[in-house]
């Protein structure tokens, strides 16, 4: 199954991201290694990295795109993003489980819950966080699904979140909410479980009021390619009007999500060494990214 790329997590490394990527494309059936950018001598005295070594990795799981990204030890990974894994059998689950645990740690058991015969949520050895779910993918439309969970003093405004990503993006649709009663061990009337689609592609969305040593990081982004400086505008506007703008792109919207708005001809024009170079040049001291400047430095 092979969909189209449109929002696509970015996960950020030290220095693992080469492996990383080679553990997860060599787990997961039908996935595969893209594109490898490396850094170059321009932009060191923004990225410090040695000339020569990896920046990037596309990667495709089950036809699903993610980038992992070498940034430095500034950011790691939370459980407020996860991913949840659909598998179509129970050896999957238990391959699937097994190999993402070791080296990492539990935060649910492998187990029998009532919205799954087989279920656990994990972290693997690098800090991502896995909900591993046995299940059909025509339930959900794809087999993995980014999960966002708000908690801390995010708690209390998924609801609001999914109102707003919703209205920013076309073909998006609210699929569902399902909140907490009073059985449910926290707050009625709050999100327990929420699925969504933004441009087509489904997200996952929950809430918990109990203490988690743990709120949302720009360890994981979610990239958003424009093919034109006004759909740039219009997402950059639209996220920072109550967020923050950053890097090279990025921003932290008012829930604390990272986002990164990002021209598509980059993700073309970063395969060739040459332009990667020029390119990383062009937009390492850019916040908003600008189409016209980035196509003036490799011309």
């Amino acid at each position: 199954m092979t969909t189209q790329k449109r929002i696509t997590p970015c996960l950020w490394f030290d220095t693992e991201a080469e492996e990383a990527a080679k553990f997860y494309t060599g787990l997961f059936a039908k996935s595969e290694i893209g594109t490898i950018s490396r850094f170059g001598k321009e932009g060191f005295e923004f990225h410090r990295k040695p000339e020569g070594s990896v920046m990037s990795v596309n990667f495709k799981l089950k036809g699903q795109d993610f980038m992992a990204l070498n940034g430095g030890t500034e950011y790691k990974f939370s459980p407020s993003i996860s991913f949840f894994v659909v598998c179509e059998s129970i050896a999957e689950v238990d391959l699937v489980w097994d190999t993402l645990l070791a080296g990492g740690s539990s935060m649910m058991a492998l187990d029998k819950y009532e919205w799954s015969e087989k279920y656990g949520w994990l972290n693997d050895k690098y800090g991502i966080s896995w909900q591993i779910s046995y299940g059909k993918i025509d339930e959900v439309g794809q087999k993995f699904t980014t999960t966002f969970m708000f908690v801390g003093d995010q708690f209390g405004r998924a609801e609001e979140a999914i109102h707003f990503y919703t209205s920013i993006f076309k073909n998006s649709k609210i699929q569902g909410i399902l909140k907490y009663n009073e059985a449910d061990g926290d707050i009625p009337g709050k999100v327990k479980h929420a699925q969504f689609k933004l441009l087509g592609q489904t997200f996952m969305a929950m809430e918990s009021s109990l203490v988690h040593a743990f709120n949302f990081t720009p360890a994981i982004s979610q990239m958003v390619y424009c093919d034109t400086q006004e759909e740039i505008d219009h997402y950059w506007d639209s996220f920072t009007s109550e967020g923050e703008e950053v890097q090279c792109g990025w921003l932290v919207d008012k829930f604390g999500v990272s986002w990164q708005i990002l021209p598509r001809m980059l993700e073309r024009e970063m395969a060739d060494p040459e332009k990667s170079r020029k390119l990383t040049a062009a937009f390492l001291p850019m916040k908003k990214m600008i189409i016209k400047t980035l196509e003036e430095a490799i011309a």
